[in-house]
């Protein structure tokens, strides 16, 4: 898996740090408030579960599994919720993470969701990765890790084909890898 990587853009010691600074930052906003923490799966699953025990605020998780990738390399455009919380967020402050905020297809339909038909009253929204240059809808991450140019990256969740994700640190994935 290794000698697939063009190039290491952040290694696992720079996610750990970026890592529990957002958990501080998220920490001193949330001032004590309990928020329920939710993750996109299946990609956010190593950031969430490393963000989570860095917030130091009481916090309830929660999963939803949408898609818009499948086995391809860009995003289909349609969205999928195949999992979404079933408890009642009603008057409740929300955190969403993803691995990578891309078109911003998927958090904005997840955003939206949890606002409109499941009543949370604050939504906020965290990204591992921002991917500015493949924006189409208009949306902001309140917090962000690292921003990236587009370029196809893979590990620490983020994966090509279900593979790649168990890599401890986030790189390039050589073109030969998913060109055919």
């Amino acid at each position: 898996m290794h000698g697939d990587i063009a190039e290491v853009l952040f290694s696992a010691q720079d996610i750990h740090k970026r890592v529990q600074a957002l958990g501080r930052q998220i920490s001193n906003d949330l001032a004590g408030r309990e928020a329920v923490v939710l993750a996109l799966l299946k990609g956010s699953v190593l950031f969430f579960s490393d963000l989570v025990r860095s917030i130091d605020a009481p916090v309830k998780v929660d999963f939803a599994w949408a898609s818009s990738y499948g086995s391809g390399t860009t995003s289909s455009g349609q969205i999928h919720l195949k999992v979404f919380p079933e408890g009642d967020l009603r008057g409740r402050t929300v955190v969403v993470v993803d691995d990578i905020l891309d078109t911003g297809r998927t958090l904005d339909t997840v955003v939206r969701r949890i606002r409109e038909e499941h009543g949370a009253t604050d939504v906020r929204t965290c990204v591992l990765l921002d991917k500015q240059a493949r924006r189409s809808v208009d949306i902001r991450a309140d917090y962000t890790g690292f921003p990236v140019d587009d370029v196809f990256v893979v590990g620490y969740g983020l994966d090509y084909a279900d593979r790649y994700r168990n890599l401890p640190y986030i790189g390039v994935l050589k073109p030969e890898c998913y060109q055919s």
